[in-house]
Order: C-alpha cells, then structure tokens, then sequence
C-alpha cells in the first residue's frame, strides 16, 4: 500500500532578480514553511521551493517515504513543463536543481508535477510573500 501526498510549492522573487523566499504547503500533512533564500531569480526560487518541500517531506516521512506518492503542485508552467521533459533545460544552474530533484526523487515510490493556477496556489502563495515581509522589516531594523 503507498500514501499519497499532495505537496503545493511555490517561490517568488521582487524585482526578479531580487530578493526571493520560498513557500511549500503539504496538503495532506497539513504543515506549512516559509522561507528567505537571499537574491535570486522567479524560476531559480520556484526549483528551491520544490527542494525545500521534498526535503521536507524525506524528513517528515522517514522510511515512510519510500512507500508514498507525492504529487506536486506548481504555479510555474515552464518549471513543470521542463520537470516533465517537455521543455529543455537551457541554464547551466537550473540543471543542476533538475539533477537535485531528481536525485531526491529516487526516495519516493512516485513524484508527479502538475501545474496549478496561481489561484489554487494560494497559501504557498502567502508563505513567500509572508517570508519576503518578514525579510523587509528585518532589514529596516538595521
């Protein structure tokens, strides 16, 4: 028997490039993360939200994780069309988070990427932006 996992990621950055946080949602686990990544670009912060998330989920799963389906659910239509094989990879450093992906893959029974509308997408949507508020007045302090 597999458990199925419904896992929402989302990354964002200001002024792309700019400063950019991630958000993963684990639907079915209900647990929620938001975090700062420093300077980088849309598409690099939508990879880093999709590792933050399956690392999160190889932690919170343990050797569960072998036996669980995760389905994965982006707003970014070019990064799960280039997940799944439909666009190629032209950037050197998106490459390598495809490889990391891919690499973290090999821990689940089964992971799928479907693109969502940023509508359906809406609390990873709020983690990032909560991340990136919470970034901006830290900064102010100082």
């Amino acid at each position: 028997m597999s458990d199925k996992i419904i896992m929402f990621t989302d990354g964002g950055s200001r002024n792309n490039p700019g400063p950019s946080a991630v958000g993963v949602y684990i639907e079915t686990l209900n647990k929620k993360y938001g975090e700062y990544i420093g300077i980088k670009t849309n598409n690099e912060a939508e990879y880093m939200a999709l590792i933050f998330g399956l690392k999160k989920l190889k932690q919170l799963l343990g050797k569960g994780a072998r036996s669980s389906q995760i389905e994965c659910f982006l707003d970014s239509e070019l990064a799960v069309k280039q997940l799944n094989h439909e666009y190629k990879l032209k950037e050197k450093h998106i490459q390598e988070f495809f490889i990391e992906i891919w690499n973290l893959m090999l821990d689940f029974k089964t992971v799928s990427f479907i693109h969502v509308l940023r509508e359906k997408n809406k609390i990873a949507d709020r983690l990032v932006n909560e991340a990136l508020d919470a970034q901006e007045k830290q900064n102010n302090l100082f």
